[in-house]
């Protein structure tokens, strides 16, 4: 007897889907069984990103979101929904990260701390409650946030990022316990600098901090942390919320 795939009818929403981490995960969730709407400002590099994949056979569309206008991130999430038939999981992985540190605490520009947290945070929180209604309908919803380790070892001259990321880790906690009464779960995922387009400003020293202090020494690779969302999505991790789970390669332990 052949099983299906383990995500097999499940209908996903992915917020930062044009390259990256959200890129990586649409395929790989795509490819898991499920149908897939990628999410991203990038207009153009979301649909040519989407229609590669759908040329492969996969279940997969594309809508431009801006995480700073909550009428684009209603509008997005209706025309998720209705192109899905439903919802019954979302992955929060949009976030502003190019160009964000370098710069110490003292140094920061108010402007770019203000507009990090619109993006990341306020931009996160948006989707979440325009996401949740239709989470609902599922029975068996999954809320996936992406924050990073950044957050748990307290990376400097990157204030603003990692302040955004913890937030992330505690509002999972919270969103946990207002939406287990709907059988929502609601998990963060942590992953370690991973080469990707977002990263490839970090000084090298930062890269070579992260190899030579992980248990596993090389490179993190967007793969790395796609089994760890697959898992989340599905209705294997059903008793499992308000977790945040690191995928590193081991240089930070939970």
């Amino acid at each position: 007897m052949v099983s299906s795939p383990i995500l097999a009818g499940k209908r996903i929403l992915v917020t930062g889907a044009a390259r990256g981490l959200g890129r990586d995960f649409a395929q790989a969730i795509a490819e898991a069984g499920a149908s897939v709407v990628m999410a991203d400002i990038l207009t153009e590099l979301v649909q040519h990103e989407a229609l590669a994949l759908s040329s492969q056979g996969l279940k997969v569309s594309a809508v431009t979101i801006d995480l700073t206008q909550k009428e684009s991130i209603q509008t997005a999430v209706k025309i998720a929904v209705k192109q899905l038939s439903g919802l019954d999981g979302l992955i929060n992985c949009a976030a502003l990260a190019t160009g964000v540190g370098g710069v110490t605490l003292m140094e920061y520009d108010e402007s770019l701390w203000d507009r990090v947290m619109t993006v990341n945070v306020k931009g996160t929180w948006l989707v979440t409650q325009a996401c949740v209604p239709h989470l609902k309908k599922s029975g068996a919803g999954k809320i996936v946030n992406i924050a990073s380790d950044t957050a748990m070892w307290g990376a400097e001259r990157l204030m603003a990022y990692v302040a955004s990321k913890g937030a992330l880790i505690s509002m999972t906690r919270s969103m946990a316990r207002e939406l287990g009464t709907d059988n929502i779960c609601v998990n963060t995922i942590s992953p370690g600098l991973t080469l990707v387009e977002a990263t490839e400003y970090v000084p090298q020293a930062r890269h070579d901090l992260y190899v030579n202090g992980r248990a596993i020494q090389r490179q993190q690779l967007p793969q790395d942390v796609n089994g760890t969302a697959i898992y989340l999505l599905s209705d294997l991790s059903s008793f499992v919320t308000g977790q945040n789970i690191p995928v590193n390669g081991g240089f930070v332990f939970n």
